[in-house]
């Protein structure tokens, strides 16, 4: 029997219980696997977990977007890269909507498990891997700030509460050169947006035509500095085509690099996370030894090389 590594956040949706754990370990059986158990009981832990893994066929990771980029994180550094999975079970899930999966764990197990694996690409921030989106600006600090007791008792609506005081402070501006496909550039811009995804935060549809294979990331650099500006360019950017809203910038790129005036006092976001740094200069580039078994349902939407896709079994 192959054996399935079972890695997940037990502070996260709904893999909490005991009788949870079980339905999840008895599925895997029925399809072949041998579940090892492993919750994680602190923040970086499952980086860990992964790093020692041995005689393993496959890696779920359950929880948020933070448990799924600590598990990529783990695989990157082992030198014998494992297959991942990933069922979303944290409070936005923009991965699982990306996706298809449902709300129901169990039907999105088996979903996974009759999926096909496909190479992914993972973005790099300074060689520090994320899979889903890198931030930096006003109030992108939510993500990771908002109390785990208004997530839980709220779900999304937990962030809008903090959020009503986090809008209280003054847009930051920042003052930057970037360099993107060899071509330089400098200006002022409030935030920036670096994604491998389609929707962010909740927001589904912001880009046309993302894939996750091309090798290619999209950067959106926003210049707006009052609240009222801003509120109209996020309303714009939901409704119409990104390209054509004013105060924003937009490229579809796989070489990108900026540089501060002055190092940041904000930390960046990277999925739903903080990133603590001491740079200027922050240097993105994409990996591209991941592989994952991922649902069927949205491959011909979300993967170029779809001829390529290999069943499991």
């Amino acid at each position: 029997m192959k054996k399935c590594a079972f890695i997940y956040n037990p502070e996260s949706g709904k893999t909490n219980n005991k009788k949870d754990i079980k339905k999840i370990s008895d599925l895997l059986e029925k399809n072949g696997y041998e579940m090892i158990a492993c919750p994680t009981e602190y923040k970086g832990h499952a980086i860990k977990i992964v790093e020692e893994l041995v005689d393993v066929d496959l890696v779920i990771s359950c929880g948020g977007d933070g448990t799924l980029n600590e598990v990529v994180t783990g695989n990157l550094n082992r030198e014998n890269k494992l297959l991942l999975g990933h069922l979303p079970t944290g409070t936005t899930n923009d991965i699982g909507a990306m996706y298809g999966y449902t709300k129901n764990i169990i039907t999105n197990l088996q979903l996974l498990l009759n999926g096909a694996v496909k190479n992914v690409d993972v973005c790099l921030i300074n060689n520090r891997p994320f899979i889903y989106v890198g931030c930096i600006g006003n109030y992108v600090d939510i993500a990771y700030n908002t109390p785990r007791h208004l997530k839980r008792n709220f779900g999304r609506f937990g962030y809008i509460i903090n959020a009503i005081n986090e809008l209280k402070r003054n847009i930051k501006k920042y003052e930057i050169t970037y360099e993107i496909d060899g071509k330089i550039f400098s200006g002022e811009y409030s935030f920036i947006f670096i994604s491998n995804t389609s929707g962010i935060g909740g927001f589904k549809n912001i880009y046309d035509d993302v894939k996750l294979d091309d090798e290619m990331f999209e950067v959106a650099m926003i210049s707006v500095f009052n609240k009222p500006q801003l509120a109209m360019t996020m309303t714009a950017v939901l409704t119409s085509d990104i390209n054509n809203v004013k105060g924003v910038t937009y490229y579809r790129t796989n070489n990108f690099s900026v540089t501060f005036k002055e190092v940041p006092s904000e930390s960046w976001c990277i999925d739903g996370e903080e990133m603590k740094h001491n740079d200027k200069t922050f240097n993105f580039s994409i990996n591209k030894e991941i592989n994952m078994l991922v649902p069927k349902k949205n491959i011909v939407k979300l993967f170029k090389n779809v001829e390529e896709v290999d069943n499991l079994k």
